[in-house]
């Protein structure tokens, strides 16, 4: 499956079909950023709750924080519950707004590394690489246990018996 375009969606599930609706403005504003749908939505295996999670990148552009930053409050804060956090995520600098449209809550995430790179997007195509080889009894298990509240990541691991944190371990695997 090709997630790096948000054309997936239009003839996906209900909720990909929505995202699909709302997804096309944002990423107009954030098209400086290389926006990238990841987590669960994309695969499929979303909760009622579940957010849509946009990684972005601002490159070593000069500045380029400071202008992702600007992009983000400039395009988002009248939004409801909009809040940004500017700190440091597994050891790299990292920019995260939340806020929420269109019946969806919406997180960005922005760091410095290329959105290929970054953890949820790699997690998302192993985890989607997972459900196309184990099938639905994976994904049910997964389901169920999302349901009782653990985690995609913690899900995985445990539906598949891994150790250790489950974070790392799922990067491990191949995608």
């Amino acid at each position: 499956m090709n997630f790096e375009t948000l054309d997936y969606l239009k003839t996906g599930t209900p909720r990909q079909q929505e995202a699909y609706r709302v997804l096309p403005g944002i990423f107009e504003v954030l098209k400086d950023f290389a926006p990238l749908l990841a987590g669960t939505i994309p695969i499929g295996i979303d909760l009622p709750e579940s957010d849509l999670d946009i990684i972005c990148t601002w490159g070593n552009r000069t500045q380029g924080k400071e202008q992702f930053v600007h992009c983000l409050q400039k395009g988002f804060y009248a939004h409801i519950d909009y809040r940004l956090w500017d700190g440091e995520y597994r050891g790299y600098n990292t920019v995260v707004a939340n806020f929420k449209a269109e019946g969806f809550a919406i997180e960005i995430f922005g760091q410095v590394r290329p959105v290929k790179e970054q953890e949820a997007y790699r997690h998302m195509l192993v985890e989607h690489s997972l459900l196309e080889r184990h099938g639905e009894s994976l994904r049910n298990e997964v389901m169920k246990l999302k349901k009782t509240g653990i985690k995609t990541e913690p899900a995985f691991a445990q539906a598949l018996g891994l150790t250790g944190d489950s974070y790392e371990a799922l990067l491990k695997l191949p995608e």
